[in-house]
């Protein structure tokens, strides 16, 4: 109920930016997105910190109710007109404060709610979950906006219906039984922590490998709300409705790579880097589709590319790494992996408003091919290092096909 409620007000959200900000939407919309994930690069640190120090059944309510206000404020100011862009900027960044600190405890958590080894599919069937809420959420949200009017006071009825929809999750968590929750022991309260955390994973090119990864994808190929509202309305010349209906297409492929995921025992380099690949040619072809149709029949593709990127590397790093710092490495991961929307989306929307929506894809998946040539340079690189650093003897080049 709750992703449902998330997806809704992201395009709520993003249609009541376009309202309000005629004219220059594009870059208003690159602006409340980079807000919206800049405390991911900012917070995530000590959220995970906090991950690891306190239990997360009860964070994750607490994160949960400081999410539910800043949507319940919007939706108030878009119900009575009085909404204006700062607003969402404002509650865009407190929003996205509350979710650093829900992200890296509820991506831990589940570690602590299945055996190892059935993580893997549980980080699958948790990314199935989400992809389900975003199957229905952008359509409904779409199809609520326009019975509602279409325009900014419609989008506040959806944004306060997210707000509810967090009593939910709030409610299941206070209902978990404690008994069989495996949680790992709170890490040290002393000083250095977080270089703790910094340093296991400076010390694994592995991780180093999926974190460079997620780095180009998230922040230059990952950033749908930019990209396809653009194409939807500068490109296509659509409304509310087609908006929404592309977030659901788009889930319809979210949602088969993360059930195919949930079928997998095993992750390696070599699916999080092919992956990655298809991805970027995925996003790259999005760009010069010549219709709406064509752009939404490619849309599910589009969808299972990136969910079988995001839920390989989710799992590879929960996999590869030891519980007592699980919290800080996952928190690295989602700061690297949302934190660098703050950078890319400013300049995607800059890219569409300079020289067309179709450039936003382009640039996006162009650049995501790159960081995957970048990132496995790195690797062999440090892996090189380490051998030879473990050794004491200089290694032999290793051919970029075994090492993955």
């Amino acid at each position: 109920m709750s992703n449902t409620g998330t997806w809704m007000q992201r395009v709520a959200q993003d249609w009541l930016v376009l309202e309000l900000a005629a004219g220059s939407g594009a870059t208003a919309l690159g602006i409340t997105t980079g807000l919206q994930f800049l405390p991911f690069l900012l917070l995530t640190p000590f959220a995970g910190l906090v991950a690891d120090r306190m239990p997360k059944q009860r964070l994750l309510q607490l994160t949960n109710l400081g999410m539910a206000l800043p949507a319940a404020a919007l939706g108030v100011l878009a119900v009575t007109g009085t909404a204006e862009v700062w607003h969402v900027y404002v509650l865009a960044l407190v929003l996205g404060a509350a979710s650093a600190f829900d992200a890296p405890a509820r991506q831990s958590f589940v570690s602590e709610l299945v055996d190892p080894v059935d993580l893997t599919n549980a980080v699958g069937l948790n990314s199935a979950s989400f992809n389900a809420a975003r199957l229905v959420g952008p359509g409904l949200a779409g199809l609520l906006i326009a019975a509602f009017g279409g325009g900014a006071v419609a989008t506040g009825w959806v944004i306060l219906l997210n707000a509810v929809s967090y009593a939910a999750p709030i409610w299941s968590l206070r209902h978990l039984d404690l008994a069989r929750i495996d949680a790992a022991a709170p890490a040290d309260r002393g000083p250095g922590a977080i270089r703790e955390g910094v340093a296991y994973v400076r010390a694994r090119p592995d991780l180093l490998l999926v974190l460079s990864m997620v780095f180009f994808a998230g922040t230059f190929g990952l950033n749908f709300q930019i990209t396809s509202a653009l194409m939807a309305t500068e490109v296509f010349g659509k409304g509310p409705e087609e908006f929404g209906l592309l977030g659901t297409f788009l889930a319809v492929g979210s949602l088969t790579g993360s059930l195919l995921a949930a079928r997998r025992a095993h992750v390696r380099h070599r699916l999080v880097v092919g992956s990655a690949i298809a991805f970027g040619i995925t996003v790259m072809l999005a760009g010069v589709m010549p219709s709406y149709l064509a752009f939404a029949l490619l849309a599910p593709v589009t969808g299972l590319t990136a969910l079988t990127f995001i839920t390989s590397a989710n799992t590879y790093m929960q996999l590869h790494t030891d519980a007592g710092v699980r919290g800080r490495v996952m928190a690295l991961y989602l700061m690297i992996f949302m934190g660098g929307t703050p950078v890319g989306a400013p300049i995607i929307g800059w890219i569409g408003h300079e020289y067309g929506a179709r450039w936003t894809l382009l640039g996006g998946g162009l650049m995501t091919i790159l960081g995957v040539g970048v990132s496995a340079m790195l690797y062999l690189r440090l892996e090189r290092t380490r051998r030879e650093r473990i050794t004491g003897v200089a290694a032999s080049p290793e051919p970029a096909s075994a090492a993955f």
